[in-house]
């Protein structure tokens, strides 16, 4: 398998669908998500027996976060512990975002502080205790210049830009 940096090779990865959270009380996560952080409700999932299994937050196209109910046993967490550490929501202003949580009465865990990376930030954790990171990414941060670059290599980008007229549909599916 050949990983390099290759312009003309397919990307298997276009983006980040969704993160998947199980709760201890889906509405109370629900209501966090929505009056704290400002995230949609897209829609809901029941089970066979009419309890809600699944709820998906809208956070931008094709981008969600999708609660799981029934959530019983706790997890370790941690600075040290292996897996997943944090869930990092992005946002235009940062200050706007703080003052939306603080004043919905969500948990703010610290200052809007500068990152290493150049990015504002500020931290929260939802009723279950994930850790949630806040942050905006300025023209001068590494993630925005990364993405400029990424964003100029793109061969799809370059593909879009230029295929008006093409053979390639993305709407028709090869029948399997």
């Amino acid at each position: 398998m050949n990983n390099q940096h290759d312009n003309q090779m397919f990307r298997t990865v276009a983006g980040l669908s969704h993160v998947a959270i199980r709760t201890r009380s889906i509405l109370d996560s629900v209501r966090y998500y929505t009056d704290a952080l400002g995230l949609q409700e897209a829609f809901r999932m029941f089970r066979e027996d009419g309890s809600l299994a699944t709820v998906y937050m809208y956070i931008a196209p094709g981008q969600y976060l999708e609660l799981f109910s029934d959530g019983t046993r706790e997890g370790i967490t941690g600075p040290d512990v292996i897996g997943i550490c944090h869930l990092c929501l992005m946002t235009k202003d940062i200050h706007r975002s703080y003052d939306a949580v603080k004043a919905a009465g969500g948990p703010l865990d610290s200052e809007i502080k500068r990152g290493k990376s150049k990015c504002w930030m500020f931290w929260t954790h939802d009723p279950d205790g994930t850790q949630i990171e806040v942050m905006e990414m300025p023209p001068e941060s590494l993630q925005a210049q990364a993405d400029k670059r990424f964003e100029k290599d793109d061969p799809e980008k370059e593909q879009a830009r230029g295929s008006a007229g093409s053979d390639h549909d993305p709407e028709k599916r090869p029948e399997l």
